[in-house]
C-alpha cells in the first residue's frame, strides 16, 4: 500500500527530528539569501552604468532568473520536509559605486557557497540525497556567479572556506 505524502513528511523520532527541524531552519535561510541575490541582482543590472559595465550587467539579469529557479527549488525542499517557507529576504545593500555593488554580490555569493556546501552534507546525514543532488545543482551555479563576478572585478575567486 502506497503511503500518503503527509505520511512521508512525518518527522523521525529521536534526534534526527531535531536536525530535520535544523536542516528546515537552514534551508529557510538559503532561501532568504536566494530572496536577496534577485533583488539585488534585479536592481544591480540596472544601476551599472559604462560601457564597461555592459556585460555584467547582462550577466546580472541571467543571474536574477537563475537565483528566482534556485528559490522554488529550495522553497519546494522546505515544503517536501514538512516546514513553510519564508517570506523575508536577507537585506540589500546598495551603492552608486559599480564595483562596490558587484563586491556585495561576490561577497554574498561566496556565504551562499559555504552555506549550500555545508547544506549537502546535512541532507546526506539524514539521508536526502535526491535533496542533496538539487542542492549541488544550485552550488554549481552559485560558483559559476562567483566566478563572473570575480572576473568582472579583476580577481581571483575568493575561497568559500574562509571567514
Amino acid at each position: 500500500m502506497a503511503k500518503k505524502q503527509s505520511d512521508r513528511r512525518q518527522e523521525p523520532a529521536g534526534s534526527a527530528a531535531g536536525s530535520r527541524e535544523q536542516l528546515i531552519e537552514a534551508l529557510n535561510g538559503d532561501l532568504s539569501r536566494e530572496y536577496q541575490a534577485i533583488i539585488a541582482y534585479v536592481v544591480y543590472s540596472q544601476m551599472l552604468k559604462g560601457a564597461q559595465y555592459m556585460t555584467i550587467a547582462k550577466e546580472l539579469e541571467l543571474h536574477a532568473k537563475q537565483e528566482l529557479d534556485h528559490a522554488l527549488t529550495i522553497a519546494k525542499q522546505i515544503d517536501y520536509l514538512g516546514g513553510t517557507p519564508t517570506v523575508e529576504p536577507k537585506p540589500v545593500r546598495v551603492s552608486s559605486r559599480a564595483e562596490e555593488m558587484l563586491r556585495f554580490d561576490l561577497d554574498n555569493e561566496t556565504d551562499t557557497i559555504r552555506n549550500y556546501r555545508e547544506r549537502v552534507r546535512q541532507c546526506e546525514a539524514l539521508n536526502e540525497f535526491a535533496m542533496a543532488e538539487e542542492i549541488r545543482e544550485i552550488l554549481r551555479v552559485e560558483q559559476e556567479h562567483q566566478i563572473d563576478l570575480a572576473t568582472a572585478l579583476g580577481e581571483d575567486v575568493p575561497p568559500a572556506s574562509k571567514r
